[in-house]
């Protein structure tokens, strides 16, 4: 997909969608290999994940090009397996998951793989071994129009947070073994929320709620997971609209939002503006308090830390690009070295990240 002055359009006879693996403890961050995987910019930017070994990777593919209407997008079912320690890396395998499979994680002891399942309200739950994938459960946990976004796991393994894109919900499952029930608990945060990262610490997860997109000034949701029940105890005002991306650094001390700030709109609308925005927050316990920001490209996704955290990647989806920051706890410097990238970036994970 493109934007033409800000109305999204299917291109005619695309090239192949892409995954591009970076090695980000090269100085500056290096391409390791391009290959052939579909994909998706629809669904959040955490629609990959990889092991914790960075052995494979599962490539979410929530949407495909209409069989009957080539203008057109239909729902998918995909999920690329890919072998990263191949040479070069490639795609071993597919899952086919539920319809539009977005955001995903990996529980942390590497045996379990989330799914969420936007266009069926459903999550689905695969048993990984090596290369493998069997399918366990598929659990609804709403309507098609709750479109679960993206899933995460909490740093013990035995629960799971799902964003409710419609219904402005997270919810609450438990995971027990190959188990995944609904635990009845669902927490109120912003409109439209999007990824969900949970703190290493387990303590607490934040939520970028995208908004309406009506150029209103969005926000990010704070949980507290030791109170029982889990709920939503801060909010914080982003002071730009939709927040696509968000992560937090590998020791929890930052986080970092990626916001469009209107750059994915017609250039005579008063919300466009031509840069996105990049916003680093430090975390104190279940308050952010904002560090630093940078100006970044146009309909930016992602964004990456490196496993130090001193380096930061963040996705331009119109320059098909990534830019990439040194960040040494004060100040975000533009290294003027952007990764080229295949394509329009749409989703970006880190082996051993949240």
């Amino acid at each position: 997909m493109v934007l033409d002055n800000g109305t999204p359009k299917v291109i005619a006879n695309p090239k192949p969608d892409t995954a591009t693996v970076i090695d980000l403890g090269a100085k500056p961050p290096k391409v390791v290999a391009e290959i052939d995987v579909p994909g998706s910019v629809v669904g959040p930017p955490l629609s990959v994940a990889v092991s914790r070994d960075g052995s494979v990777a599962y490539v979410a593919s929530a949407m495909k090009i209409d069989a009957k209407d080539p203008t057109k997008q239909e729902a998918d079912d995909r999920i690329a397996i890919i072998d990263l320690k191949a040479s070069p890396p490639k795609v071993v395998g597919q899952i086919q998951a539920g319809k539009a499979p977005s955001g995903l994680s990996i529980s942390p002891d590497g045996r379990l793989l989330a799914v969420a399942n936007r266009n069926e309200g459903s999550v689905s739950l695969y048993a990984l071994s090596g290369k493998e994938a069997r399918e366990l459960t598929k659990l609804t946990v709403g309507k098609e129009t709750s479109m679960p976004s993206h899933v995460a796991f909490t740093p013990d393994g035995k629960t799971a947070l799902v964003s409710m894109y419609g219904d402005n919900t997270v919810k609450v499952l438990k995971v027990d073994g190959e188990k995944l029930e609904d635990a009845k608990r669902e927490i109120s945060v912003g409109t439209r929320p999007y990824p969900v990262v949970v703190h290493p610490s387990g303590k607490m997860a934040v939520v970028a709620n995208v908004g309406r997109g009506t150029g209103d000034v969005d926000t990010l949701t704070i949980i507290d997971l030791t109170k029982n029940p889990a709920r939503t105890v801060a909010w914080v005002d982003l002071g730009y609209e939709t927040p696509e991306g968000m992560m937090l650094s590998p020791d929890g001390k930052w986080c970092g939002v990626v916001l469009h700030n209107g750059t994915g709109r017609a250039k005579d609308s008063p919300f466009y503006h031509p840069s996105g925005r990049l916003v680093i927050y430090k975390v104190d316990g279940t308050r952010l308090t904002k560090a630093a920001e940078a100006p970044i490209g146009h309909w930016s996704q992602g964004i990456a830390f490196s496993r130090d955290g001193k380096t930061i990647v963040v996705q331009n989806m119109m320059e098909e690009n990534a830019t990439v920051f040194r960040w040494d706890g004060v100040k975000l410097i533009d290294t003027k070295q952007p990764i080229k990238l295949g394509g329009g970036g749409a989703a970006i994970r880190t082996a051993g990240g949240l």
